[in-house]
C-alpha cells in the first residue's frame, strides 16, 4: 500500500498538471461579434486564463519531483499542489460559469483593434463555452485531491533509495556495507571510488 500511495499521488498530480497544459492550448470560448462578420473568434485557454500554462507546468514538475524527494519536501510539495489546484479552480470557475467579457477581451482586441472592457462588451454579441473550462476544473480538483492525498500518506512512503544519496557513510556505520552483506551495488560503489572489489 505504501508504494501504491506514492504512485497514486504522483499520477494524480502529473495527470492534472498535464491536462492543464494541454487545456491551455485548446479553445475555451467562441465569441460572436455584432459587427456583421459570420465567423466566430476562438479564445484559447491561455487567453482566458493567462497563468494556466505556467500553473500546469509547475504541477507537472512538482509531481515528477515527488518521486525522489524526502519526507519534509513531500509535505511542502503537497501543500503547493493544493495551492496550485485551488488557484486553478478559482481562476477557471468564473470563466466556465459566467463567461465574462474579460476572458475574451485580449482575443477581441487582437482581432479588431478595439480595447477597453466597455468597448469590447459593446462589440460582443455572444460567448459560448467549449468543454475545456470544465475539463480544467476537473483537473484542478484532481490536483487538490493529489496534494491532500500526499499530505495524508507522505509519512508512509519509503525513502527514495540509495541511488539518490550523494554521501558516503563511514564503513561499519548502521545501514552500510559493514553491517550487512556486500552486494552488487556496493561493488559498483567500490569501483567508482577507485577500489578493487575483488581484492
Amino acid at each position: 500500500m505504501t508504494r501504491r500511495a506514492r504512485l497514486i499521488a504522483v499520477l494524480a498530480i502529473v495527470i492534472a498538471g498535464g491536462t492543464a497544459v494541454i487545456s491551455s492550448t485548446q479553445t475555451w470560448l467562441d465569441v460572436t461579434l455584432n459587427d456583421g462578420a459570420a465567423d466566430t473568434l476562438a479564445v484559447p485557454g491561455t487567453a482566458a486564463v493567462p497563468v494556466l500554462a505556467p500553473l500546469g507546468l509547475a504541477a507537472l514538475a512538482l509531481g515528477l519531483a515527488l518521486t525522489i524527494t524526502g519526507r519534509v519536501l513531500r509535505y511542502v510539495f503537497g501543500v503547493l499542489a493544493v495551492a496550485i489546484g485551488a488557484s486553478l479552480l478559482a481562476l477557471t470557475w468564473p470563466v466556465a460559469t459566467e463567461l465574462p467579457v474579460t476572458a475574451v477581451a485580449s482575443t477581441v482586441t487582437e482581432a479588431t483593434g478595439l480595447s477597453g472592457t466597455n468597448a469590447v462588451a459593446a462589440l460582443v454579441a455572444e460567448i459560448t463555452a467549449t468543454p475545456w473550462p470544465w475539463v480544467t476544473l476537473v483537473a484542478a480538483a484532481l490536483l487538490i485531491a493529489g496534494g491532500a492525498f500526499t499530505l495524508a500518506t507522505a509519512h508512509t512512503w519509503r525513502g527514495s533509495g540509495r541511488r539518490y544519496r550523494t554521501d558516503t557513510p563511514a564503513a561499519g556505520a548502521p545501514g552500510t556495507a559493514g553491517s550487512r552483506p556486500h552486494d552488487a551495488i556496493d561493488s559498483w560503489d567500490d569501483l567508482s571510488r577507485g577500489a578493487d572489489p575483488t581484492a
